[in-house]
């Protein structure tokens, strides 16, 4: 295996990988990569928009797709898998359910329902529930702080 290093002010930042086939080496440098840009490509019918990772504040699995939320409550289809994503994105993600990641600067409440379910309300209006299991280290986390 080859590395090189080109440092040339006047090109844009590119990263380049050359590999014969996949390997945990390339897996471990593409999500190194992926943890340090600041953007995230999400689709929508007409066309793709570059989201601001601090702009997203849910991350959802619908009908077998994954979408990201946006403080404007619109949706728009990412590709990856949640997994993916959740090793990908920032420590701010949380995991709040079994298909979906919160950005714990979104949240704005939780609310609680008569039946005991708790719902995470984000700034945007958009409701998700929130799992006993995830809810229960949500607030260690949040004691911790």
């Amino acid at each position: 295996m080859k590395f090189r290093l080109i440092i040339d002010k006047d090109k844009d930042e590119e990263i380049v990988i050359t590999a014969r086939e996949r390997s945990p080496l390339i897996d471990e440098i593409e999500a190194l990569i992926s943890k340090h840009l600041d953007r995230i490509p999400g689709y929508t019918e007409d066309d793709i928009k570059m989201l601001a990772i601090s702009d997203i504040e849910c991350v959802t699995v619908l009908d077998g797709k994954t979408y990201a939320i946006d403080s404007n409550n619109q949706r728009y289809r990412l590709k990856g898998r949640l997994y993916e994503l959740e090793n990908a994105l920032p420590a701010s993600f949380i995991r709040i359910n079994k298909s979906a990641l919160a950005n714990e600067q979104a949240l704005d409440r939780f609310a609680v329902a008569y039946t005991g379910a708790v719902d995470a309300v984000f700034k945007c209006g958009y409701r998700e529930y929130v799992s006993r299991r995830c809810f229960a280290q949500i607030k260690r986390r949040f004691d911790n702080k």
